[in-house]
């Protein structure tokens, strides 16, 4: 590895044998408008400079002679970027299928311009999330999560930033942060979407409904029980809704409170599951032969998913590609790097909405 230091003053022969004064590191500090430090920073490929201003110094380097084109040559190309991606520990499968695939990328990227790892952080604890934030975090350039709402959560993004490090939020945004950018649906969008689908489904229009939510400790899972029930009123006026369980996208929660709902409220006519685990909700309406009276909407393509739409457990899932995610998530750290806007000429995510009659 190349290392550059400081020199108090050379000297070298010009023609007629005068001496020129070598370039020193405060010079090609001055050319590019930048401190010592970033200099030395980028010379020795250390973390903590944007690739455009990386650029700058370099060619600064060069036009004045400080660096021969064989050092500089290598110094040009980038860093692969370090990234990180957390995720929540437990039983939602969808979040597992998309820890796989970003293992599967990294195993395919090998030494492109990102190097990935994933790791899943106990789930539904702001403390383990902020603790992994950190831990992650001074070892990375940069860090996509699924954010919990939470202040600790928040006081660990905005000390990565204070870092230099990249922040990306996904599937679930944090407020009042600084971070780069969020990846996901349109939370309140998908549902509407859901009140819509349940609305038309269902073969009563009045009655009692249900949400299944992970927990509202996730903006996403907030967002998409306020959209449903922005709509719902509009669409089912004659229906009302007897609140939200949080299951923590685990089956047998999910069956558990399945089970309570169906033996409380006869006439429930539809379920609406904010998170995942829609598999715990489909087992408690076949023990009770509900399976055909109460139209379920979930969240996730997932192996499970499927048999379910297929049977008509499920009548219809909403979901965002895990490979266009991820694929959309390396493209703001890319931009980010490159000190574009971290969303440029990058579209947002599509809702896709699964039946059993399209079933990729």
């Amino acid at each position: 590895m190349m290392v550059f230091e400081v020199y108090s003053m050379s000297e070298r022969s010009g023609p007629g044998g005068r001496e020129v004064r070598r370039p020193l590191l405060e010079d090609v500090a001055a050319e590019a408008g930048v401190s010592l430090a970033t200099v030395d920073r980028v010379l020795n490929r250390r973390p903590g400079v944007r690739e455009i201003t990386a650029r700058r110094v370099l060619q600064a380097a060069a036009a004045l002679g400080y660096l021969p084109e064989d050092d500089l040559f290598p110094l040009l190309q980038p860093r692969p970027m370090k990234l990180a991606f957390l995720l929540p520990a437990g039983s939602n499968q969808y979040l597992r299928l998309l820890g796989d695939l970003v293992r599967n990328h990294a195993e395919r990227t090998g030494t492109t311009d990102a190097r990935l790892r994933c790791a899943f952080i106990e789930g539904f604890n702001p403390r383990a999330l902020a603790d992994a934030l950190r831990r992650f975090g001074d070892k990375s350039d940069g860090v996509a999560f699924m954010a919990l709402d939470h202040p600790l959560v928040r006081e660990a993004v905005n000390r990565l930033l204070d870092q230099g490090k990249q922040v990306v939020t996904v599937i679930s945004d944090l407020s009042n942060s600084r971070r780069a950018a969020y990846v996901g649906l349109d939370n309140r969008a998908a549902g509407r979407t859901a009140a819509y689908l349940l609305s038309r489904f269902s073969r009563r229009q009045e009655g009692s409904i249900a949400l299944i939510a992970g927990s509202r400790s996730y903006r996403a899972h907030e967002e998409r029980e306020m959209g449903f029930l922005s709509l719902v009123e509009e669409a089912l006026p004659a229906c009302h809704v007897v609140g939200v369980r949080e299951g923590h996208d685990e089956p047998d929660e999910n069956h558990r409170h399945t089970r309570m709902l169906l033996a409380s409220h006869p006439d429930l006519i539809g379920i609406y599951n904010v998170g995942g685990s829609s598999d715990g909700i489909a087992r408690a309406l076949r023990e009770t032969g509900q399976t055909d009276k109460v139209v379920v909407i979930g969240h996730g393509l997932t192996p499970s998913a499927r048999p379910l739409l297929m049977e008509g457990a499920v009548d219809a899932i909403l979901n965002q590609s895990p490979e266009a995610l991820i694929e959309t998530t390396l493209k703001v750290f890319r931009n980010a790097r490159a000190g574009r806007q971290p969303l440029q000429g990058v579209p947002p995510l599509s809702l896709e909405i699964v039946l059993r009659e399209n079933l990729p």
